[in-house]
């Protein structure tokens, strides 16, 4: 297990690294939350890029130091998109987030889940239930595939996901964040617990799918996938933690929020309060 200073360490690098060089990490995500994962990404000191086809998608794969995967909102063309710009992203071994977004509400949703299996994503993100929901897709957990996804909602606590997300890290050699009043995020060895946050980012759409494309953003950067996706769920927390103290509704805490994660240092990232455990 690593030690908490050394994973602090990794975190606060990653984070200065992207400030100073303005990685690219292009996304192909929800339209419903587009404009709010591009800001995000850009706050934090990426840059941003939307594509939706499939040579585009290939192309950023190519150009960028990462990219983001959501499968939130899905047309006919992603059945060629996705599996295509995944492909290439292995082939050049670049870093990539998967977000399994509403797994299992449909026919072509499991089908490019399942084919995202074979590509072994840097990083995957998503709430408890998506978590478990994958790791049953993928053969990597026993329950039979009874995690239940309500919409893009969690019928499960973070806890509860620990093994789905442990064993899904173990296979792809990457790190899993599980996002939720206190969020998880393994490397398959190690177990770190962040804390923080607010009630609001609940209450606001793109929260869970902004922090993927944030996530991205730090894979660009970050020595391990731990440290990368431990950086944007820090952030996040801090962020969080810092808007909604300060505003009383939604609207303005969005607003807020995205200049908590534009404002936060290297070194507060770095030492938002998480706990280390053994997987």
């Amino acid at each position: 297990m690593i030690a908490k200073e050394e994973l602090q360490g990794q975190i606060e690098r990653a984070a200065r690294a992207v400030r100073e060089t303005n990685p690219m990490a292009g996304s192909i995500t929800n339209t419903v939350t587009i404009n709010f994962v591009a800001n995000a990404q850009i706050a934090v000191g990426g840059s941003a890029a939307m594509v939706y086809l499939p040579d585009e998608g290939e192309f950023l794969a190519a150009a960028g130091g990462a990219t983001y995967i959501n499968v939130g909102t899905l047309f006919p063309i992603y059945e060629e998109t996705l599996p295509r710009t995944a492909k290439k992203l292995a082939e050049l071994g670049k870093p990539w987030v998967l977000d399994p977004v509403a797994i299992g509400i449909g026919e072509l949703r499991t089908q490019l889940l399942s084919c995202f299996k074979a590509y072994k994503p840097t990083v995957i993100r998503g709430n408890a239930s998506e978590v478990i929901a994958l790791a049953n897709l993928w053969g990597l957990a026993g329950d039979g595939g009874a995690s239940k996804v309500r919409g893009v909602d969690s019928t499960e606590a973070v806890d509860e996901a620990r093994e789905a997300a442990v064993a899904l890290a173990r296979y792809t050699g990457g790190a899993v964040a599980v996002s939720g009043e206190d969020d998880l995020v393994t490397d398959g060895e190690t177990v770190a617990i962040s804390h923080g946050g607010s009630p609001f980012m609940a209450q606001i759409t793109g929260s869970g799918c902004s922090l993927g494309g944030v996530c991205a953003v730090f894979t660009a950067c970050a020595e391990t996938p731990l440290a990368a996706a431990l950086a944007g769920v820090n952030v996040y927390n801090l962020a969080g933690a810092r808007a909604g103290a300060r505003v009383q509704a939604t609207g303005s805490f969005q607003t807020a929020f995205i200049d908590e994660l534009y404002l936060a240092t290297p070194e507060d990232i770095a030492t938002n309060p998480f706990d280390l455990e053994e997987a």
